[in-house]
């Protein structure tokens, strides 16, 4: 059974297409790269997947059951995204990454933030920080950090390394190599030649809000 069906899936804003008649299966352990140009639908597609956004046409099935049949904030327990444009909230980096364990009445738990820290290059001070004062990929950093503080089945990461430097960029896609590695499903979006192919078993094309092809690599 797949994780995430596609059936027919339309979704139209203000009279306007963004995808049409869109249809794949994502199967568990799946590394899917999304490429396309700007406006193609790609992060579209992402929320879409995540319940964040209903389509407008056609049906999104998780586990062989309607997605309108999840409650949303729970499924997103289950299905993370992580957007391109990180929104961090509140003043600090700690009330950010409290939230996940807030929203799931756990306590705070330093050990696996420290983990996570570690594995992306920041330093445990950063924790105090002004969200405010964070350059553009400091914030897709602590998103990324955010996002993973509970594994999720599915990943979704839209061009989550785009401002990031080389190094932190080869630290970000180790780690995410290593999560799919270890059974996690994960699709992003990246306009990289070389980064969509570097770890994906698939590659869907999009082109105007439809599928152009669905290419299978391994």
């Amino acid at each position: 059974m797949p994780v995430l069906d596609f059936q027919d899936v339309s979704f139209v804003n203000d009279d306007k297409t963004i995808l049409k008649n869109v249809s794949f299966v994502v199967e568990a352990g799946d590394f899917i790269s999304i490429v396309g140009s700007s406006g193609s639908g790609k992060s579209t597609l992402l929320k879409l997947c995540s319940h964040l956004i209903s389509p407008t046409g056609g049906n999104i099935f998780y586990k062989g059951v309607s997605m309108n049949e999840y409650i949303p904030t729970e499924l997103r327990k289950s299905i993370a995204y992580c957007s391109q444009l990180p929104y961090l909230f509140g003043n600090s980096v700690k009330e950010n990454l409290d939230f996940p364990f807030s929203i799931r009445n756990m306590p705070f738990n330093e050990s696996r933030v420290k983990e996570l820290f570690s594995l992306f290059n920041i330093p445990f001070t950063f924790l105090n920080a002004d969200v405010q004062n964070l350059s553009g990929g400091e914030k897709q950093r602590v998103s990324l950090v955010r996002t993973l503080l509970f594994l999720p089945e599915v990943l979704l990461l839209d061009e989550v390394t785009s401002a990031l430097d080389s190094e932190n960029t080869r630290m970000a896609e180790d780690a995410i190599s290593s999560l799919n590695n270890e059974g996690i499903t994960v699709l992003w979006i990246t306009h990289d030649p070389e980064q969509s192919q570097k770890y994906a078993n698939k590659i869907i094309t999009l082109e105007a809000g439809e599928i152009k092809s669905l290419e299978v690599l391994k």
